[in-house]
């Protein structure tokens, strides 16, 4: 679509059901790399609660060769093409329509539909991908079953996958070779799946609780397949917790997942037939990371639960995208948090909610868990659709507790097996299962943007209470954003600790009648714009530990003084309170630097920020992941949001002057510590050797800061000596900051080594990209240059482009050479793929944070992207909302 089309806006409120069901689906795929046959036999019946029999079907990209119905060929005034449609009028109300297409993988740079990726087939069809695959329904609330046959020549494709289990594989007279696959499950043409190529396979097994064997197969490019082990056991690990926390047992005889290098997406949990992106799979400790691990791990969760909550029950519309999603995603962090310590995943996801979602529902594409309209559908696969969505289901588990939230998941699969449901049928089972009304967390669905909780508290010592009113708001929105005005209070759980001056929990009693009781403690629960609660029965003033585990995605404003975050980061017994705490800490004294850094006063780190490291490093009774994390000063793009005008070279200085300060009063610990943790001679995976690795690496990075010669030797010999990713990338990582020879060697003698490596070379263009030095600009621009570079490749131009987007000080450089670089990029991205565009141009979504010349800076770039003829839809609807906010 080019900028002179009027944009189709599609609403929620629209929804109809179709005019046509879909029954059974036959494909057949002649593969060639630039003529490939499609041929599809579609049964339809019509829909009896729809007038009328015009059938619309939706075609992009395709030349359609022939077209039957019963058999027979229509005349061309029977049917209608357009570049977006087949349209029949007056349809039969059930027939057999057989289309025959010719589409063109080879060309196809979108990475949308079926496209070649180092010379493999492989399909993507979520969210509209199958219209570009053949003509069809490409709905999610159209259900089918379908039987996939495949052909191809046999040198180039000895490998077939689809979804389903395996009916057959031949030979043909012509020298080719066909397999046919059968689907026994109904499921949204957006789960359909095919990949074949020259593959090879880690197997596995896996035993259902049931006793039924499910054979497991790892598809890898044949020089990967030493790098499967990790997945497939993760993939194991999934299929059992699922048993045992959900109940929910795999139902096909199959499941295989395949690695591709060329995605625009993580992963992809087509029914049976997961297609990965390559980084999600593939792993050994020389090329991997500890967060790498992780990562595969989480993700292969991730698809592998999608089998039950997004295919046997999907969405109705995209609309009901975070149906599954944000279930999923509370799942997969469920999960992680069996497999390390809790208290560690559950600060990383809110790590992760307040570094990009938070700024996404304060900025112009601010928008509802469940949106209520879009222009490009792929623009809402958001933080907001999934992470704040996985908060929301949180809440339904903090408030029904673990086994009424099971007894709800119970239901909703009885009801909704097979079927494409949504949003409130979700609410709905949930209700019903344990006898309650949950009608108000409609608002969370409904309302875009991040609640204000505002806390004061009152100590009445002759009455031995505390009062404590929490009152809730939403910051202002654009009218233009939906949903933006007349917001309601949605309900907030707000899990609470009152601990006495020694750092005890005392008993939360209130005079209104007893807190909720919750799987996270005692419980308040706001449900309108302000309240007031007082407890009672105390025999001093309390200190308040407040929305412990963070039990609702808001922000939280409570007057502490510094003593007193002081005292909750040493004392409180909720882990995350007791981190928050510290960061909270450490983001008013870093604020008030940058301040004065701006005003060009002279910086000093106050004693009580010394004090709580020093007392960190000392504590013993802190695990080492944990340990890492507090002593992680809070990052530049959250101090960001906390400043009306968000000044990058203030917060900066700011917080490189408090990483030195710290740095050059505990050197002596931090030396002592970080040999000791460096002592272990032998790479270990388990989770005692991985949090050592954590704190160690964040150790060396106060070191480094030091840029002494004896500081940056230590760096560079824990590169040379690294016998596993994590430390030597952690090192890499540093010496880019730094302005030194070895620098320089460390970076060429990586690329060296690891130039034929993907994935390990995507870690170096990151590092590059990532770091704080004044010429990183100029070395971006060089790095897109380089011959490993490929605009085609999103692993690639995330690695690069999508690093320095994320590097706040250096891509808002008041210059605004940053916003041009990044620009220039996204106009050739976008003629090519403009889902992976549109990812890059949302890093202007900021624009009004900045002072009034940065404004300006992004602006031009924003209307220069504007302007460009035959801009995709997906950018521009981003780029007008930016330019409108």
């Amino acid at each position: 679509m080019s900028t002179q089309e009027k944009p189709v806006i599609v609403y929620r409120k629209d929804y109809t059901r179709p005019a046509y069901w879909i029954d059974d689906v036959a494909l057949e795929f002649d593969l060639e790399a630039s003529r490939t046959l499609v041929t599809a036999h579609i049964r339809f019946r019509r829909n009896a609660d729809q007038p009328g029999n015009r059938l619309e079907l939706d075609g992009e990209g395709m030349e359609l060769q022939s077209i039957h119905l019963d058999g027979e060929p229509l005349a061309a005034d029977q049917y209608a093409v357009s570049d977006t449609q087949l349209i029949i009028e007056n349809a039969p109300d059930s027939f057999l329509l057989t289309t025959q297409v010719l589409i063109n993988p080879e060309q196809n740079k979108s990475l949308s539909g079926l496209y070649l990726s180092s010379g493999n087939f492989c399909t993507q069809c979520e969210a509209l991908g199958f219209r570009h695959i053949t003509y069809y329904l490409d709905r999610p609330d159209v259900m089918a079953k379908f039987q996939v046959t495949i052909r191809g020549n046999v040198d180039a494709c000895p490998v077939m996958l689809s979804n389903g289990n395996r009916i057959s594989q031949s030979m043909l007279a012509d020298g080719r070779q066909q397999a046919v696959w059968e689907d026994p499950f109904p499921k949204p043409c957006y789960l359909f799946a095919l990949v074949a190529g020259n593959l090879k396979c880690q197997r596995g097994s896996f035993t259902t609780r049931s006793g039924r064997q499910v054979e497991l197969e790892i598809w890898v490019e044949p020089e990967n397949i030493d790098k499967c082990e990790h997945a497939l056991a993760s993939l194991q690990k999934s299929m059992k917790w699922d048993e045992d926390v959900y109940g929910l047992e795999y139902d096909l005889d199959i499941y295989m997942i395949v690695a591709v290098n060329d995605f625009n997406m993580g992963a992809m949990e087509n029914k049976g037939l997961n297609v990965f992106n390559s980084k999600y799979v593939l792993a050994s400790p020389a090329t991997a990371t500890d967060d790498d691990y992780l990562g595969v791990e989480a993700v292969i969760a991730h698809e592998y639960f999608h089998n039950w909550t997004g295919n046997r029950v999907t969405c109705r519309d995209w609309f009901q995208l975070t149906l599954k999603e944000g279930l999923t995603v509370f799942r997969d962090q469920q999960f992680t948090s069996d497999q390390i310590s809790a208290a560690v995943k559950r600060i990383d996801d809110v790590v992760a909610l307040r570094s990009h979602q938070f700024p996404q529902d304060a900025g112009p594409m601010a928008h509802p868990i469940r949106p209520e309209s879009y222009i490009a559908m792929d623009n809402f696969y958001t933080a907001t659709v999934y992470n704040k969505g996985a908060e929301i289901i949180r809440i339904y588990q903090t408030l029904l507790g673990q086994a009424g939230f099971r007894r709800g998941m119970d239901l909703y699969f009885q009801r909704h097996d097979n079927s494409a449901v949504t949003c409130n049928d979700f609410r709905a089972a949930m209700a019903d299962a344990n006898d309650t009304n949950l009608d108000l967390l409609e608002r969370w669905y409904s309302q875009p943007g991040t609640p204000t909780l505002k806390a004061t508290g009152e100590w009445q010592a002759d009455q031995g209470q505390y009062v404590l009113t929490l009152e809730q708001s939403y910051p202002p929105l654009p009218d233009g954003i939906p949903g933006a005005s007349d917001r309601l209070p949605p309900p907030l759980p707000v899990a609470i600790g009152l601990l006495d001056s020694q750092g005890n929990d005392m008993p939360v009693r209130l005079a209104e009648g007893e807190p909720i009781a919750s799987d996270l403690g005692p419980l308040l629960l706001l449900e309108e714009a302000s309240r007031t609660f007082t407890f009672t029965g105390l025999a001093e003033e309390p200190v308040v530990s407040l929305l412990r585990n963070f039990s609702a995605p808001v922000k939280l404003k409570m007057a502490c003084s510094q003593e007193e975050l002081a005292f909750l980061a040493a004392h409180d017994s909720d882990a995350f309170n007791r981190w928050d705490a510290g960061q909270s800490l450490s983001t008013n004294v870093l604020l008030d630097l940058a301040e004065r850094s701006a005003a060009g006063e002279a910086l000093e780190c106050p004693a009580m920020i010394h004090d709580a490291f020093a007392a960190v490093l000392a504590d013993e009774s802190i695990d080492d992941a944990f340990k890492a994390l507090v002593l992680t000063l809070p990052g530049e793009g959250v101090l960001g949001q906390e400043m009306t005008v968000w000044d990058p070279e203030g917060i900066h200085a700011a917080r490189e002057f408090v990483r030195k300060s710290l740095a050059e009063r505990h050197e002596a610990a931090l030396r002592s510590r970080y040999d000791e943790l460096a002592s272990d001679a032998v790479y270990r995976n388990d989770e005692r050797s991985i949090n050592r690795r954590r704190l160690k690496n964040r150790l060396l990075s106060y070191l480094a800061v030091l840029e002494r010669p004896e500081t940056t030797a230590l760096v560079a010999s824990q590169y040379q000596a690294a016998d596993n990713m994590t430390d030597k990338i952690a090192a890499l990582s540093l010496l880019a900051d730094l302005d030194c020879p070895q620098r320089e060697s460390a970076t060429a003698d990586f690329y060296q080594a690891w130039h034929r490596d993907p994935l390990v070379l995507d870690k170096w263009f990151a590092v590059q990209a990532g770091s704080r030095r004044s010429d990183v600009v100029e070395q971006v621009k060089r790095l897109t240059q380089h011959e490993k570079f490929a605009i085609t490749n999103p692993n690639r131009v995330r690695s690069l482009l999508g690093a320095f987007a994320a590097n706040a000080c250096r891509f808002h450089d008041k210059s605004g050479v940053g916003y041009a670089l990044l620009a220039d990029y996204i106009l050739q991205i976008d003629a090519n793929n403009p889902q992976l565009a549109s990812r890059l141009v949302s890093a202007f979504n900021t624009i009004r944070r900045f002072d009034k010349e940065r404004q300006s800076l992004m602006q031009a770039q924003l209307e220069r992207i504007q302007a460009k003829q035959g801009l995709s839809s997906d950018v521009l609807e981003i780029v007008e909302r930016a330019l409108k906010f």
